[in-house]
C-alpha cells in the first residue's frame, strides 16, 4: 500500500517538473504581423502634371503711317487673340504647419490667334493676323492648407512667342510682312487644389498676364511705293482659366518602423 502511494507521488512530481521545464522553453510561435501606420499627408514634395484651359486678351492692332506721296494713314484693324491652351508643369512645394511655399514652371502650346481688317479712307486697307503658338511661366506659390485642400496665390515671369502677318494695299502700293517677337511679361493669379490621394491632386486656377507692348512696324516689303511705311503697336493683356492635375513624388518619405522580436 505504501509502495503504491510512493510510486504515485513520484509520478506526479515528474509530470509537474516536465510541465515547468516546457514552460521555460523559448516560444516557437510566429511574431504578430506588422501593420504599418497610415501615412500622414503633406503637400511637401516634387510634382509634375498637366493643364488645359482657355485664354482671351485685350489690346487690338493699331497702325499709323504714310502711303505714296506722304499721305497720312491711320487704321485700327482690331483683332484680340483668344484660344485654347494646354501643356505641362513641374514644381516643388514645402509645407510649414498650415502654410505651403512653392516654385513652379509651366509651358503651354496654344491656339491663341486673331484676325482683323481695316479700310483706308482714301482706298485700300490693311489686315493683320496674330498667333501665339507657345507660352511659359515661372511663378512662386504661397498657399494655406486645410489638410487635403489648398488655396494659393501665385505670381512671376511669363514668356510668350508672337507671330504677326500683315498685308496692306492702296493706290500705288501693296505689300506683306511677317513679324515675330518673344515677349517677357509678368503674371499673377491664384487657385484651389485638392489632393484626391497622397500623390494625386486636381486644381483649378485663374491667371492674368501683361505681355507689354508689341511693335509691328513694316514698310520694306511695300511695292512699288518707295517710302511707304507703317508703325504698328498693340498692348496685350491676357486672362486665362484652366484646370489641371498633378502627381507628387514622395522622394523623402521616412521608412516604416519595424518592431524587433
Amino acid at each position: 500500500m505504501y509502495r503504491k502511494i510512493l510510486l504515485a507521488s513520484a509520478g506526479a512530481i515528474a509530470l509537474s517538473g516536465s510541465a515547468a521545464l516546457a514552460a521555460d522553453l523559448p516560444s516557437r510561435a510566429p511574431p504578430p504581423a506588422y501593420v504599418p501606420p497610415a501615412p500622414i499627408f503633406t503637400w511637401t514634395g516634387i510634382y509634375v502634371g498637366g493643364q488645359i484651359g482657355y485664354a482671351w486678351t485685350s489690346g487690338a492692332n493699331s497702325f499709323t503711317g504714310f502711303g505714296p506721296g506722304g499721305t497720312f494713314i491711320s487704321a485700327n484693324p482690331g483683332g484680340t487673340p483668344n484660344g485654347v491652351i494646354g501643356g505641362a508643369n513641374v514644381g516643388y512645394n514645402y509645407q510649414i504647419n498650415q502654410f505651403v511655399l512653392g516654385l513652379e514652371g509651366t509651358v503651354d502650346g496654344t491656339s491663341i490667334s486673331s484676325q482683323g481688317t481695316a479700310v483706308f479712307p482714301g482706298g485700300g486697307g490693311i489686315s493683320a493676323s496674330t498667333d501665339m503658338p507657345i507660352q511659359g511661366r515661372i511663378t512662386g506659390r504661397l498657399g494655406v492648407a486645410w489638410d487635403r485642400a489648398l488655396i494659393y496665390a501665385k505670381g512671376g515671369i511669363a514668356f510668350g512667342g508672337f507671330d504677326t502677318n500683315i498685308s496692306a494695299y492702296g493706290p500705288g502700293f501693296y505689300g506683306t510682312d511677317n513679324i515675330s517677337s518673344t515677349r517677357v511679361g509678368w503674371t499673377v493669379g491664384g487657385g484651389i487644389q485638392y489632393a484626391i490621394t497622397n500623390n494625386w491632386s486636381v486644381r483649378a486656377e485663374y491667371l492674368y498676364t501683361d505681355w507689354g507692348s508689341i511693335n509691328e512696324n513694316f514698310g520694306a516689303g511695300l511695292a512699288p511705293a518707295a517710302g511707304a511705311f507703317f508703325n504698328g503697336n498693340r498692348h496685350i493683356n491676357q486672362n486665362q482659366v484652366q484646370v489641371g492635375f498633378d502627381y507628387k513624388f514622395d522622394l523623402w518619405a521616412p521608412p516604416p518602423v519595424v518592431a524587433k522580436y
